[in-house]
């Protein structure tokens, strides 16, 4: 009878979530086009919080000019496009509450300057789009300072991360996440808690493939994401540190320091990554029955979930520069984890005068591990 109920409680707190996620969630679709009236492929699109112009969301237009965000909040909103040689276009503000909405359709009109004196500073784009990936280039935006990666990837085209840090990429889970390359093999809060750890600073680029080329091993079904972290190109000993906090209902910090050596031939560099997370979260469900449209009981649930983890990453690598083409290398990448997190759900069922009939209690714990 326990597993019974505790079967029924699940099911019903999954059927809650999925429909308060159908109810929040909505996609966000537009198109692109020149002077001409063709397609702008290739164009940076940016999704900005209409109350303060804060970018929330940014994305590339396709080879026919469209562009998609998914899972988006209900909010006021209004749409940035930029293009290199076009002039800066801004869609209407609008609204986003319980639908998908299309932004009408938007012309970029060439950029006519004339410049006495030719000065060339290079740039990158937030996002590029490139053949069989796009790329997201972290220090490109300066929304991304003080992030974490999960909280990067939920900003990146295609990207989604549930509340529990599963990260799917267009609708499919299962995604393969590596770092400089080489497979993590963490999932699940493992990986999120992993995720958490590593910060902006000392991010490189992002790299999202749907279709991953051959030299990737084909377990990455959904795709793969490769976060590729930063190598010093200049010479002499140089480094830098970080430390971040929060405060919610727990206090959550994260801090690190990276170092990088490079000489004509050589390059060391190395680093440690901390993180101290702790959450807790709050569900109520309160149900009422009815029997032939007469009110017959109610039942309310309460459940509190509380997790725990403590993140410790540390990188030790060296290059060596046959020429400048030709290099060999090593990377030595360790990690602690030791999380726990427990659950606790009670649920009421009432009669008809709110007295309670039965009463279940259920109460679940994941004992302290360590991956290493």
């Amino acid at each position: 009878m326990l597993n019974r109920m505790c079967f029924m409680k699940y099911f019903f707190y999954a059927l809650f979530l999925l429909v308060t996620t159908n109810i929040s969630a909505q996609n966000i679709t537009g198109k692109v086009y020149r002077e001409d009236n063709k397609p702008l492929a290739k164009a940076t699109v940016s999704l900005l919080i209409a109350k303060d112009s804060s970018q929330l969301l940014s994305t590339a237009t396709d080879a026919s000019g469209n562009f998609t965000f998914r899972n988006v909040a209900g909010n006021q909103y209004l749409v940035k496009i930029t293009a290199v040689s076009y002039t800066t276009n801004f869609s209407p503000v609008f609204n986003i509450n319980g639908g998908d909405y299309i932004v009408p359709a938007l012309t970029m009109s060439k950029a006519n300057t004339v410049l006495s004196n030719i000065t060339v500073t290079a740039k990158r784009p937030p996002v590029q789009v490139k053949a069989g990936k796009t790329v997201v280039n972290v220090d490109a935006s300066p929304t991304n300072a003080g992030l974490n990666v999960l909280e990067i990837l939920e900003k990146s085209p295609g990207v989604s991360v549930d509340s529990d840090g599963n990260i799917s990429l267009k609708g499919k889970g299962g995604v393969t996440i590596l770092i400089d390359g080489k497979q993590t093999y963490l999932s699940g809060q493992n990986l999120a808690a992993f995720l958490k750890s590593l910060q902006a600073g000392i991010l490189d680029q992002i790299e999202i493939m749907t279709n991953p080329p051959a030299k990737y091993d084909a377990a990455g079904g959904a795709g793969i994401i490769n976060i590729k972290t930063k190598k010093g190109t200049i010479k002499g000993l140089n480094g830098n540190m970080n430390f971040n906090y929060a405060q919610g209902f727990y206090p959550k910090y994260n801090g690190g320091a990276n170092f990088n050596y490079r000489n004509k031939k050589v390059n060391v560099f190395g680093g440690y990554n901390g993180d101290v997370w702790e959450g807790l979260g709050v569900l109520t469900i309160n149900r009422n029955f009815y029997k032939q449209e007469v009110f017959s009981g109610r039942s309310d649930q309460k459940t509190n979930r509380h997790n725990i983890s403590n993140w410790h990453n540390i990188k030790l690598g060296a290059d060596y520069y046959f020429t400048a083409k030709d290099v060999a290398g090593i990377v030595i990448n360790g990690n602690i984890n030791p999380w726990k997190n427990w659950q606790q759900s009670t649920s009421y069922l009432r009669d008809v005068n709110h007295q309670v009939s039965s009463a279940f209690i259920s109460d679940a714990s994941t004992p302290i591990s360590q991956t290493i």
